[in-house]
């Protein structure tokens, strides 16, 4: 079917920052050309008076996997008290609010606009269950980031000085036996010294067991990635996450990889001084400078939202250290396989709690001071700062300084003075709010086809009714095509489609495979050839796999 939208404005960034005035082009799952025959449409959308934008993309989201499902566990009430019933005939009921089930979370995203997301914390011994279970979660693409940096593989390789060719060749088996999109790394080195009884990591500290520091994690793992050719850099949890100070450790990550391709994500949670008589602070300015200094650096910010949620994260140190302000009293860790670990504390966040309000306003500021809206992204760390539903609160704070100023009112004061939020007067114009959640996501993680309206693009389209009310416009669009197929409309989801599992396949020396047989069979209680995912499981789950082949990348960057 060919399909014209005419009469709106596209807000395309990679081809403008100025909204264009063109008649959208729809051909099967594509942006099309205007035909040059002149063959009229199937069917005709008037848009007068509104704007399009690609579908958004979030780019770190835990939606799946183990701790996703201990979170859910954990959070009996939420569940209780937002429950939803199936949005249409032929849909899923669901429930949860901060740890929504698999098909609600979907729903909620496709009727925001979102057309892709991907979950940033796959723990390699369970990517099989967390890649089944993202085939649930409908409408949206998405993909899965495999975590490593505390693996007694790769921990024992490095102490032993091993070459760089053969963490190359690893980090590419593990990559393709886990179907994973990207690289992450949380608190490298911490997770195993943390089994080990240590309570912190710093970015020059021997690790207790086999003597690695998390510098030579960082710039080993961020090398790999770059010369495997994995589009999206190193995505980095650092070491320290919540501690007073900790900004030293940011930007010693920063340095650390030696110029490498570097994503730091929740990068709030990061960005911590020491300053004043409660000794904590914002380096959110000194975070930035780094950023704007740094092109080789980009960063969500992990927003944080005032109310309760649930925090997941394989970071057990600072899930043990955190595990005081559970609210409510409750919280798990747990060590998983020879790979990593896994924390679960709730958590409510205060406006009148001096460190929470704080905490809101470095997120803002790093939002507002970063000056390139192409390496900064839009994340609330979903459920960790709150829930990804608030995604349009937060861009109006962005967009609209007297909103911003008006709610920093009325949190804590003594948060208040110590922020330089009040005197920034930067707002975001629509144009970098869809770089922010669409075409820097998807250059970012190589998605090609997303992220753009132009011809040969998915058409994943949003149409918004322009109006003075951005967080009203940005949270309920008129409508929501998936690949061409109209899936909400006015906030409502009327149908589902499933999404994609995108995937990378950079190559590597199958040699490899012999050491870690040996290994499976000396530490591991899943043999090796149990291990990797066949081709076809995902499909065999209902999914559909995207895969992208990877270019080695020679030399630095």
């Amino acid at each position: 079917m060919l399909i014209r939208l005419s009469g709106g404005k596209t807000i395309d960034p990679t081809r403008s920052m100025e909204p264009i005035a063109e008649d959208l082009w729809i051909e099967g799952d594509r942006i099309a050309v205007p035909p040059a025959d002149g063959r009229p449409a199937d069917l005709v959308q008037d848009v007068s008076g509104h704007v399009l934008m690609a579908g958004a993309i979030d780019i770190h989201t835990h939606i799946a996997g183990g701790k996703v499902n201990l979170g859910r566990l954990l959070s009996a009430r939420d569940h209780r008290e937002h429950v939803e019933a199936a949005p249409a005939p032929g849909l899923r009921g669901g429930s949860g609010l901060t740890t929504p089930s698999t098909f609600t979370t979907g729903y909620r995203y496709a009727a925001m606009g979102y057309t892709a997301a991907f979950e940033p914390a796959m723990v390699a011994s369970n990517a099989r269950a967390a890649q089944i279970e993202m085939t649930d979660v409908p409408i949206l693409d998405k993909g899965a980031y495999v975590m490593l940096g505390n693996e007694e593989f790769l921990l024992q390789r490095l102490a032993s000085g091993a070459a760089q060719s053969e963490i190359n060749d690893y980090v590419a088996w593990m990559i393709g036996a886990t179907a994973a999109r990207a690289v992450k790394v949380v608190n490298a080195g911490g997770i195993s010294a943390f089994k080990f009884n240590a309570r912190s990591l710093g970015i020059d500290e021997p690790g207790p067991r086999h003597g690695v520091t998390p510098r030579t994690i960082l710039r080993t793992l961020a090398r790999a990635v770059h010369e495997l050719g994995v589009p999206h850099p190193l995505h980095v949890h650092g070491n320290n996450l919540g501690v007073p100070g900790n900004i030293e450790t940011t930007l010693a990550t920063i340095d650390a990889v030696e110029g490498y391709p570097l994503h730091l994500t929740h990068a709030q949670f990061h960005s911590y001084g020491t300053e004043g008589k409660r000794h904590f602070s914002s380096a959110a300015p000194r975070l930035a400078e780094a950023i704007n200094t740094n092109r080789n650096v980009s960063l969500d910010v992990g927003q944080i939202v005032f109310g309760d949620t649930m925090t997941e994260s394989g970071d057990t140190q600072a899930q043990f250290r955190n595990r005081r302000h559970a609210v409510p009293d409750k919280w798990i860790s747990m060590d998983i396989e020879c790979d990593g670990g896994c924390g679960l504390v709730p958590f409510r966040y205060r406006d009148r709690n001096f460190v929470n309000a704080l905490q809101w306003a470095i997120g803002l500021e790093l939002f507002l001071l970063v000056k390139d809206p192409w390496r900064i992204f839009l994340t609330t760390d979903h459920p960790n700062g709150g829930p990804f539903t608030s995604y349009p609160q937060i861009a109006r704070l962005l967009m609209d300084r007297g909103n911003r100023v008006e709610c920093l009112a009325a949190i804590s004061a003594a948060a208040r003075k110590a922020s330089v939020l009040g005197g920034i007067e930067r707002e975001y114009s629509l144009s970098e709010i869809a770089v922010m959640t669409r075409a820097g996501p998807a250059r970012s993680l190589g998605l090609g086809d997303h992220g753009r309206l132009s011809a040969g693009a998915f058409a994943d389209v949003v149409v918004y009714r322009q109006g003075s009310d951005m967080e009203a416009m940005l949270r309920e669009p008129v409508s929501v095509l998936k690949r061409g197929t109209e899936v909400a409309r006015a906030g409502k989801v009327l149908t589902s489609v499933a999404g994609a599992t995108q995937v990378v396949r950079p190559g590597y020396d199958r040699q490899i495979e012999k050491r870690l047989r040996r290994f499976f069979g000396d530490h591991m209680s899943l043999a090796f050839d149990h291990f990797a995912l066949r081709a076809d499981e995902i499909a065999e789950a209902g999914g559909r796999v995207e895969e992208q082949l990877c270019r080695a990348e020679t030399g630095r960057p």
